[in-house]
């Protein structure tokens, strides 16, 4: 059984991360992983959703490098922030940025 794998590449950074709210409200509160990869020169932040036959890929591609460790999502605006850890603020998620040196995606990013 072959996987199909879709991409959907977001505009801005902002509105993929209402992909990990929307997650982190679902019944099972599964929060997808973000991660970061420089990709043929590009910096390229994503997260994987999906189950066994469909994979979905998530991601925008960056100006540079996230700066700091994890993004602070305020869970009911969906505003954001990059900061160094985790804090105490109970409204809201603090996702890791995951730094990847190798991946097998095939990004559909233009040189």
């Amino acid at each position: 059984m072959q996987t199909e794998t879709v991409y959907l590449k977001y505009q801005n950074l902002e509105d993929m991360l209402k992909v990990i709210i929307y997650s982190a409200q679902s019944m099972l509160g599964v929060m997808p992983m973000l991660y970061y990869i420089n990709y043929n020169g590009k910096h390229v932040l994503f997260l994987q959703t999906g189950t066994v036959g469909g994979l979905t890929i998530h991601y925008v591609v960056q100006n540079e490098k996230p700066a700091r460790k994890f993004i602070q999502l305020k869970r009911l605006s969906g505003d954001f922030t990059f900061v160094e850890g985790i804090g105490s603020d109970a409204q809201s998620l603090y996702v890791p940025v995951l730094n990847l040196e190798k991946s097998t995606l095939a990004f559909p990013i233009q040189n």
